[in-house]
Order: structure tokens, then sequence, then C-alpha cells
């Protein structure tokens, strides 16, 4: 995780992945930073290799999403349960992807996280829901390939991220 990333830096790129655009005059109305702040913050980011091009795919690492978790989940059967417990698990915060599987396993999910904190917090959001009958959840060791592009930040609130980085809002 890099300590380059400020306030600034996370409201940018929440922006830019809320709005699906880097258009400088869309990103000040939303943050309220100023334009050529945004134009700057946009350029460093770019140099210090958070942005990694023009797709605005992410350094997840540098970002303080470090840990990723691949989850098995069995859950209760009954009609329509697929569904709701599926939508559940996607409303976890860090939760990015959800698979409805067949076999002995009913859901694959894989989550970026910020801390070992975050892990058990995303363990009790599973036990929370009423027909999860049983994890297994994994912790990843090295990433081969991953999909990282700007839009994975939707499912992170900003206080998550700054918190990471030690920063609080300052709103």
């Amino acid at each position: 995780m890099s300590a380059t990333l400020d306030e600034r830096d996370i409201k940018i790129i929440f922006a830019i992945a809320e709005q699906e655009t880097d258009n400088t005059e869309i990103i000040h109305e939303q943050t309220g930073i100023p334009k050529s702040t945004v134009h700057y913050r946009l350029q460093s980011l770019k140099e210090d290799g958070v942005i990694t091009n023009e797709l605005y795919e992410l350094d997840l690492e540098k970002v303080g999403l470090g840990i990723t978790i691949i989850s098995e989940i069995w859950a209760e059967f009954g009609e329509g349960y697929h569904e709701r417990v599926g939508e559940q698990l996607a409303d976890i915060e860090g939760v990015n992807q959800v698979y409805f599987t067949m076999g002995d396993t009913d859901f694959v999910v894989i989550g970026r996280l910020t801390s070992r904190d975050m892990v058990e917090e995303l363990v009790d959001d599973y036990e929370s829901i009423d027909e999860i009958r049983r994890t297994s959840s994994k912790f990843v060791i090295s990433t081969i390939k991953t999909n990282t592009g700007i839009g994975t930040l939707r499912d992170y609130s900003q206080e998550s991220l700054l918190a990471s980085h030690e920063l609080s809002s300052g709103e």
C-alpha cells in the first residue's frame, strides 16, 4: 500500500468510478475540488502508478485493497434462495463478485479487503444471513490475473479506503 494517497485523491478516484469519466468539470462538481487540482492530481495518480492506464485500471494494493478473499458459501435450499442470498452477499462491503454455482457449493464470493479486521467483518456479515449454513474462505497468496477497473471502487465506501490510509474524512 502506498502512503501517497490522501483524501482528495480518494475523492477523485471515487468520482471517476461513480461518474464513469475523468472530465475535470464533472469531478469538480461532484467533489468540490478545484478543476486545476483535479487535473494535477489525475496526472500524479498516473505518474505514481495508482492509475495504470487510460482505462483507469487501478493497482489495488496501492489503493489499499491488498487482501483478496475467496469464499465458498453453502446455503439452505429453497425457492428463489439463490437470488435472495446472492443479493445479500452482493450488498456486503468489499464483495466484488458473487457467483451462484452448480455442485456442492452454492456460491463463490470474491472480495478485496483493506485489513484483517475487514476480513473478520466480512465473515460476520456472512453469518448474519439467515439462510447461510456454512462458509469456507481462503486468503489469496498471489494474484496472477485480475480485473482492476476503476468500477471496483463502487463496492466500497470512501471511509473504508480513507481508513486504510489512516485518513479521515475532512467533511
